[in-house]
């Protein structure tokens, strides 16, 4: 990457983003990296504290924005305090969509966080989603970041470039990229559980695959070290 060139990572406090938050710090120098949080009456509130963590031990610059309309619409058990979120991991059988997905949620977060880089003259946007993850979320697919890129160009008349470095990586090889891009320490302060559990519960999709990946690439999750150690 030209390391004169700015980024913006969409940072939710997971593991993906705090992944990705160091690939960009890699790939485009510290001083053109800053990160942009949406606070959208998510259940598992407790990430907007993990990725201020995050972004503090990364040195960045970290902006959070309200979204409410997600709560307003609810029907899903990220924004919906009466639906529980679906306990286990699946696999890429499973063709269903987990209620866990917030419909339009990353088309939504990267239509404002491409508003908010124009505003300060970035044209790069990093963000952790990817098509090998097992969640199923169809706004996380290859060809839908492309379709909003051509439209957030042509919408905003810029030049606007998506980054998805995980695209399709396993949540494995997603690990041994954060131990390579320098990310485990801020990995111990990141959030994944969809419970808002700290120590994360264990149970919910999110947690066992975060667990799997870990467990397939040999290395000990810095988060359930920490938390260990209290």
């Amino acid at each position: 990457m030209n390391k004169t060139s700015k980024a913006l990572v969409v940072l939710s406090g997971g593991q993906d983003s705090t992944t990705c938050l160091f690939w960009a710090l890699r790939e485009f120098g510290a001083a053109n990296v800053e990160a942009v949080t949406f606070d959208y009456g998510q259940r598992h509130r407790i990430e907007l504290d993990a990725a201020r963590k995050v972004a503090e031990l990364a040195g960045v610059r970290q902006t959070q924005l309200p979204i409410d309309t997600f709560a307003a619409i609810g029907g899903n058990a990220l924004t919906d305090a009466g639906i529980t979120p679906e306990q286990g991991a699946r696999d890429d059988s499973d063709s269903t969509i987990p209620n866990t997905f917030v419909p339009g949620r990353n088309l939504i977060f990267l239509s404002f966080a491409a508003a908010f880089a124009y505003t300060r003259g970035i044209e790069h946007v990093v963000t952790g989603v990817a098509q090998t993850d097992y969640s199923g979320y169809p706004d996380c697919r290859e060809n839908t970041l492309k379709a909003l890129e051509l439209a957030l160009r042509l919408g905003m008349d810029s030049r606007v470039t998506l980054h998805t470095p995980l695209m399709f990586m396993s949540k494995a090889e997603t690990v041994q990229l954060a131990q390579e891009v320098g990310a485990m320490d801020a990995m111990a302060w990141s959030h994944t559980c969809y419970n808002g559990a700290v120590p994360p519960c264990g149970h919910c999709a999110a947690c066992e695959l975060r667990a799997k990946g870990f467990a397939e690439a040999g290395i000990a999750d810095p988060l359930v070290v920490r938390c260990g150690e209290h």
